[in-house]
Formats: C-alpha cells, sequence, structure tokens
C-alpha cells in the first residue's frame, strides 16, 4: 500500500467523509445524510463502511449497509489526488469481505446513469449492470 490505511468507517469521520463527500462529483447527497443518521447507520452495520487514512487525513471513504440478505454501498469517494493507486479497490474488497463474513452474498450498488466515470469503476472490480430493475423511490411523508 502506498502509505494509506484502511479501517473503520467511526461516527469521529463524519466531517471529513462529508467533506470528501461534497467534493467528489456524483455522489447525491441529501439530509439523510447528517451526522445524526449517518451515526444511526453506523450502528446498525457495525464495522463494514470504511474509510482510508493517510497521514491521519481521510482520504477515502464508503458507506456500506445489509438488510439479512442483500447489501448496499453507498457514497464511494477517493480523493482526486489519491485516485488510481487502488485505494477505491481496497476499500470495496473490505466491504466485500465484512459481508461475506456475515453471510450476505450479493450487494448492490446505486450510481447515477450519467456518472461514467464510477460506471467505470464499478465495472473495472467486476460489477454487473442491471438492466432488468427500475429503483423507484418513494418519500415517508408523500406515500399513501
Amino acid at each position: 500500500m502506498a502509505g494509506w490505511t484502511i479501517r473503520a468507517f467511526r461516527i469521529d469521520d463524519f466531517d471529513d467523509a462529508r467533506a470528501l463527500w461534497e467534493a467528489s462529483n456524483g455522489v447525491g447527497l441529501d439530509e439523510s445524510d447528517s451526522r445524526e443518521r449517518i451515526d444511526a447507520f453506523l450502528a446498525r452495520n457495525p464495522g463494514l463502511s470504511s474509510v482510508a487514512a493517510l497521514d491521519g487525513k481521510i482520504v477515502g471513504a464508503v458507506l456500506c449497509g445489509q438488510d439479512g440478505r442483500r447489501a448496499l454501498i453507498y457514497h464511494l469517494a477517493v480523493a482526486e489526488e489519491h485516485r488510481r493507486q487502488g485505494m477505491g479497490v481496497a476499500l470495496v474488497r473490505a466491504c466485500l469481505a465484512k459481508l461475506r463474513g456475515q453471510g450476505i452474498r450479493k450487494c448492490h450498488i446505486m450510481v447515477f446513469g450519467d456518472n461514467h466515470q464510477a460506471l467505470g469503476f464499478w465495472r473495472h472490480v467486476g460489477a454487473k449492470v442491471r438492466t432488468d430493475l427500475v429503483l423507484s423511490s418513494i418519500a415517508t411523508e408523500e406515500g399513501l
């Protein structure tokens, strides 16, 4: 490794991770990405999310969670100046290894359709684009 380390995402990492996500094109953030909501997410999915640190600074981050059947990866980002060094791959490997350890066999990744750089990365690591599914969302306060 090039001097960076991968470790579990802690809520103390939130401010640096949020800044990284905000600086990364294609990472969609909303009110569910507040410190409180991320803290709750980390508590429900202990040890699944990771950061990459270099000299004590967060330069990569990923959120990972599972529901007992399937998993989802969210907000994978690596600082622009540290890309193409294997850090993104290492973050994904960490997620997948932890999921395998919990008996989870499939992990989904949501990527904006026009985020060609991210789509290329996911193809590079072996993810398959699903064209047979359509993602729909409904706000809990707007539903039935």
